[in-house]
């Protein structure tokens, strides 16, 4: 990954992550892309202008975490990753 400026976020997938969440589940989206543990947070944002999106699941289905951070939905995938140069 080449140097990123604290203000910039990472694409780190041109792709959602889909996976099915159970009833109530709290998760912590990395909003960075800096994480290891994509799409959720490990906290490599530290020292950047990002911080986490808390998100509590209502019910058990599966969910598209956005993986390109280019999202307008965040922490969901609105498909802005087919857009990307």
């Amino acid at each position: 990954m080449s140097e990123l400026r604290p203000d910039q976020a990472a694409c780190p997938l041109r792709r959602p992550v889909v996976q099915t969440e159970e009833a109530g589940a709290t998760r912590w989206w990395c909003s960075c892309g800096r994480s290891q543990s994509q799409p959720f947070c490990d906290g490599s944002h530290a020292g950047t202008a990002f911080t986490p999106v808390e998100t509590t699941c209502p019910t058990k289905k599966p969910y598209a975490w956005c993986g390109c951070k280019a999202t307008k939905t965040p922490p969901f995938c609105d498909g802005s990753h087919s857009r990307l140069p």
